[in-house]
């Protein structure tokens, strides 16, 4: 008895590459190619303030007319507290680039920056104390 023969496989021809998207002229941008992080934060000292995480930030107005774009959202998103980490998730934007940003805005009084608040690590002793007596009382 032989054993059985295996067939060769053949390699299969692939289609060819897809041609690549033109070239964009002078000025244009390429798609999808995000900007400079040194053109959202327009600052050359690179000066920020001791921003947290959680650090909320407050609009004290509307945005200028002069503001940026990233500025401006930030002033609208901020109408109600919002964290440094929100803003950043909302614009798309790193930390890093959002602390220069609001910086910016702090120092041009367009926002306030705010403690997260902290809530104390054990309830009032005389408030625990009355619930006590109060259910005491039941």
């Amino acid at each position: 008895m032989t054993p059985p023969q295996r067939k060769r496989r053949l390699p299969q021809q692939l289609p060819p590459p897809p041609p690549p998207p033109p070239a964009p002229a002078d000025g244009e941008e390429k798609p999808g190619n995000p900007e400079r992080l040194y053109a959202i934060a327009d600052t050359v000292d690179g000066g920020r303030a001791e921003l947290d995480l959680v650090t909320l930030i407050v609009a004290r107005s509307a945005p200028p007319p002069s503001a940026s774009p990233e500025e401006a959202a930030v002033i609208q998103l901020c109408a109600s507290p919002l964290s440094v980490a929100e803003l950043s998730a909302y614009l798309n934007l790193p930390f890093s680039a959002m602390t220069v940003l609001i910086t910016e805005l702090i120092t041009n009084e367009l926002v306030q920056a705010r403690a997260p608040i902290v809530r104390k690590a054990l309830p009032d002793r005389s408030l625990l104390e009355a619930v006590m007596h109060g259910l005491q009382r039941l």
